[in-house]
């Protein structure tokens, strides 16, 4: 008898694992502010701190993350996010969102 109650705990325990939860009501998936396309003209402009934040601003992003040729960078989406590509040069040669 303890060896059958110990297998259906086992048993409950292992199942339970499995489930989801549902989200929680009224919970809103997040939703971006960036808009890459309102910074094209920084596109070949040399990056500074002044150019930037008018990316910023101009994007309508809380962050903007500056990615030189050959560094490493997270791939995680962040819809408020814009990526400023920058060259060897320290040009900008994209804006990209996320």
């Amino acid at each position: 008898m303890i060896r059958t109650g110990l297998a259906l705990t086992l048993l409950t325990l292992a199942l339970a694992g499995c489930t989801t939860t549902a989200p929680a009501t009224g919970a809103q998936p997040p939703t971006g502010g960036c808009n890459a396309e309102g910074a094209r003209w920084a596109i070949g402009q040399g990056v500074n701190d002044d150019v930037v934040n008018r990316i910023l601003q101009d994007t309508g992003s809380r962050d903007a993350r500056v990615l030189r040729p050959g560094q490493p960078a997270t791939m995680d989406f962040r819809p408020d996010r814009v990526n400023v590509d920058v060259n060897d040069r320290g040009a900008i040669t994209g804006l990209r969102c996320g």
